[in-house]
Protein backbone atom coordinates (compact mmCIF):
# COMPACT_ATOMS: atom_id res chain seq x y z
CA UNK A 1 0.00 0.00 0.00
CA UNK A 2 1.46 3.55 -1.05
CA UNK A 3 -0.16 6.78 -0.08
CA UNK A 4 -0.40 10.10 -1.93
CA UNK A 5 -0.60 13.89 0.12
CA UNK A 6 -1.15 16.52 -1.95
CA UNK A 7 -2.42 20.00 -1.30
CA UNK A 8 -0.33 21.84 0.84
CA UNK A 9 1.75 24.79 0.82
CA UNK A 10 1.82 29.07 1.48
CA UNK A 11 -1.32 30.66 2.62
CA UNK A 12 -1.79 34.25 4.35
CA UNK A 13 -3.89 33.92 7.69
CA UNK A 14 -7.41 33.20 7.31
CA UNK A 15 -7.26 31.94 4.67
CA UNK A 16 -8.12 27.81 2.88
CA UNK A 17 -6.54 24.82 1.89
CA UNK A 18 -7.40 21.51 1.10
CA UNK A 19 -5.19 18.26 1.61
CA UNK A 20 -5.60 14.99 0.19
CA UNK A 21 -4.47 11.83 0.43
CA UNK A 22 -5.07 8.61 -1.64
CA UNK A 23 -3.74 5.09 -0.94
CA UNK A 24 -3.30 2.74 -3.80
CA UNK A 25 -2.48 -1.41 -2.88
CA UNK A 26 -4.23 -4.23 -2.07
CA UNK A 27 -6.95 -2.81 0.18
CA UNK A 28 -10.73 -3.97 0.85
CA UNK A 29 -11.46 -0.70 2.91
CA UNK A 30 -9.82 1.78 5.18
CA UNK A 31 -11.26 2.80 8.61
CA UNK A 32 -10.69 5.18 10.22
CA UNK A 33 -8.91 7.77 8.24
CA UNK A 34 -7.13 10.40 9.44
CA UNK A 35 -4.61 13.38 9.61
CA UNK A 36 -2.36 14.45 11.85
CA UNK A 37 0.20 17.16 12.24
CA UNK A 38 3.62 17.80 13.70
CA UNK A 39 5.11 21.16 13.41
CA UNK A 40 8.77 22.38 14.60
CA UNK A 41 9.69 21.12 18.07
CA UNK A 42 6.38 19.90 18.93
CA UNK A 43 4.86 16.21 19.28
CA UNK A 44 2.93 14.56 16.56
CA UNK A 45 -1.24 15.33 16.91
CA UNK A 46 -4.39 14.25 15.65
CA UNK A 47 -5.76 16.69 13.78
CA UNK A 48 -8.78 14.59 12.91
CA UNK A 49 -10.26 11.46 12.49
CA UNK A 50 -13.21 10.21 10.23
CA UNK A 51 -14.49 6.80 11.60
CA UNK A 52 -17.35 4.54 9.33
CA UNK A 53 -17.29 7.48 6.57
CA UNK A 54 -19.37 9.00 9.42
CA UNK A 55 -18.43 9.96 12.89
CA UNK A 56 -15.78 12.82 13.11
CA UNK A 57 -13.26 13.68 15.84
CA UNK A 58 -11.27 16.90 15.63
CA UNK A 59 -8.49 18.56 18.50
CA UNK A 60 -10.41 21.36 19.99
CA UNK A 61 -7.61 23.73 18.13
CA UNK A 62 -9.35 23.22 14.71
CA UNK A 63 -13.05 22.38 15.58
CA UNK A 64 -15.28 24.71 13.35
CA UNK A 65 -12.62 25.32 11.16
CA UNK A 66 -11.73 22.05 9.95
CA UNK A 67 -13.67 19.50 8.14
CA UNK A 68 -12.52 15.76 7.58
CA UNK A 69 -14.15 13.88 4.73
CA UNK A 70 -13.51 10.14 3.54
CA UNK A 71 -14.15 8.25 0.07
CA UNK A 72 -13.66 4.46 0.86
CA UNK A 73 -14.82 4.69 -3.05
CA UNK A 74 -11.29 6.27 -4.44
CA UNK A 75 -9.25 5.21 -1.20
CA UNK A 76 -9.18 9.30 -0.37
CA UNK A 77 -9.38 10.88 2.79
CA UNK A 78 -9.50 15.00 2.27
CA UNK A 79 -8.69 17.90 4.96
CA UNK A 80 -10.49 21.13 4.65
CA UNK A 81 -9.39 23.49 6.46
CA UNK A 82 -10.44 26.96 6.81
CA UNK A 83 -9.74 30.38 8.43
CA UNK A 84 -6.03 29.41 8.78
CA UNK A 85 -3.99 30.64 12.08
CA UNK A 86 -0.24 30.73 11.77
CA UNK A 87 -0.18 28.39 14.39
CA UNK A 88 -1.49 25.68 12.01
CA UNK A 89 2.11 25.71 10.40
CA UNK A 90 2.75 22.19 10.37
CA UNK A 91 4.11 18.68 8.35
CA UNK A 92 0.59 17.09 7.96
CA UNK A 93 0.43 13.44 7.59
CA UNK A 94 -2.58 11.38 6.66
CA UNK A 95 -2.62 7.24 8.74
CA UNK A 96 -4.61 5.45 6.92
CA UNK A 97 -5.80 1.74 8.98
CA UNK A 98 -6.17 -0.64 5.84
CA UNK A 99 -8.12 -3.61 5.83
CA UNK A 100 -7.15 -6.64 3.79
CA UNK A 101 -9.01 -9.82 3.35
CA UNK A 102 -9.71 -12.41 6.34
CA UNK A 103 -9.44 -9.43 8.61
CA UNK A 104 -5.50 -8.47 8.31
CA UNK A 105 -5.23 -4.43 9.21
CA UNK A 106 -2.13 -2.33 8.88
CA UNK A 107 -2.09 1.03 9.21
CA UNK A 108 0.43 3.17 6.81
CA UNK A 109 1.87 6.82 6.92
CA UNK A 110 1.92 9.27 4.12
CA UNK A 111 4.64 11.41 2.90
CA UNK A 112 3.68 14.64 4.78
CA UNK A 113 2.77 18.05 3.25
CA UNK A 114 3.82 21.11 4.20
CA UNK A 115 1.36 24.00 5.54
CA UNK A 116 2.48 27.83 5.85
CA UNK A 117 0.24 29.68 7.13
CA UNK A 118 1.94 33.68 7.43
CA UNK A 119 1.64 36.86 5.92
Amino acid sequence: VQLQASGGGLVQPGGSLRLSCVASGNILRINPMNWYRQAPGKQRELVAAITSGVHTNYADSVKGRFTISGDNAKNTVYLQMNSLKPEDTAVYYCYMVVWYGLGSVQGFWGPGTLVTVSS
